[in-house]
Order: C-alpha cells, then structure tokens, then sequence
C-alpha cells in the first residue's frame, strides 16, 4: 500500500510571478449565511437582514454583506495561495463592481503579482496576489489585492523537527 502525503499548499518558492490560481471550491451564499453573519459583525444596514425594508430599494431583495463576500472570497484562496501564511501583511483595492445577492453561488482565482525573499525574515518569503470573485453570470463582485507573508519550504510549523 502506497500513503500519499495530502495537498500542503504552496510554500514561497512555488509562487511565479503571472500564475493564476482557479480555485477549486464554490459556495452558494444563503439567507441564513447573510443574515447571520450580518448580526456576528453587529452590522445594523437593514438591507442585508429585512426582507420587507430590502423589497423597497432598488434592488428589491437583500444584498449580501460586503464584508461576507470578502470573507468567502479570500477563505477560497486559501488552499492555494495562504495555506502557508505567517502573516497577512495588507489589503487593499478592494472594489466591489456588482452586487451578491442571496442564492448567488461564488467562486474565485488568484493572480500572482509579485514574489520577493523577506529582508528581516529568512525562512520567509513575501507573495503579493490579485484575487476576483465571480458569480455564476461571470460577473466580478469583488476584487482585491493582498499581501502576505509566505513560509519557504522546510520552514515553520510543518518543517521537519520543529
């Protein structure tokens, strides 16, 4: 019998500059997901939580909270791109250019930009990736950058003997 070693995620020298990560898992986003991460992060818009209120905007339904999309945007790239993180150095350009509405299913990729070896950290690396969420039409509802702080092989918590 043959043991196969699971999927460990990337480690710095896996990352080249212009790779795109199609991130394998897509999640379709529920009333309940919305509603309740809406009350966890004490967000009081009712556009997200009233079904009545939400009926008489523009959009005639709840929007899934933005903030719930980044979170399942950047949890799908994790297998690829922060499997191995240290660190979460930053976010930025987040742009949300559509709507996530309730029953929207969400799937994403990451872009590499940029891969460098850590100054002050030797057994790191730091990876800067360009990640977009789409939804099943193919429309973008999200867009960000982030920047990281990636272990090199045979450094940190899976390194042999630490």
């Amino acid at each position: 019998m043959t043991v196969h070693t699971g999927w460990q995620g990337r480690f710095y020298e896996d990352f080249v500059v212009g790779d795109v990560y199609e991130h394998p898992l897509g999640r379709t986003v529920t009333t309940t997901d919305n509603i309740w991460f809406t009350l966890l992060t004490q967000n009081t818009a009712p556009l997200h939580f009233d079904h009545e209120y939400a009926a008489r905007t523009e959009f005639g339904k709840p929007l899934v909270n933005s903030t719930f999309t980044l979170a399942l945007v950047a949890g799908q790239s994790v297998s690829d791109v922060s499997q191995n993180v240290f660190a979460n150095l930053g976010w930025g350009e987040i742009t949300l250019p559509n709507p996530v509405f309730e029953g929207d299913t969400i799937r994403s990729r990451s872009t590499v930009e940029a891969v460098r070896e850590s100054k002050s950290r030797p057994g790191l690396g730091v990876v800067s990736v360009r990640t977009t969420g789409l939804k099943q039409t193919g429309e973008v509802v999200i867009e960000f950058t982030r920047t990281l702080l990636v272990y090199k092989r045979g450094h940190g918590p899976r390194a042999e003997g630490s």
